[in-house]
């Protein structure tokens, strides 16, 4: 295998296994890069990413003591 090859597969990798605890489903990175201070609660206790993803919100369990299932921002698009 390719040393190049080899990187890009333990990076792809690196990232799948970070990225399990955030699950975005039909939402952009950027909408759910909301910071831990500035997140409303869209959830309840023990909300599933799945449920909370029903709902339209973000969920990253990554920081403790801030809700875990949040509303994302909105992305807005500038037109001239």
């Amino acid at each position: 295998m390719e040393v190049r090859t080899f990187w890009v597969l333990a990076v792809a990798l690196a990232m799948g296994s970070y990225s399990a605890a955030r699950d975005y489903v039909g939402l952009s990175a950027n909408q759910c890069a909301v910071p831990a201070k500035d997140r409303v609660d869209c959830g309840y206790p023990e909300v599933t990413p799945e449920q909370c993803n029903n709902r339209g919100c973000c969920f990253d369990s990554s920081i403790p003591e801030v809700p875990w299932c949040f509303k994302p921002l909105q992305e807005t698009e500038c037109t001239f």
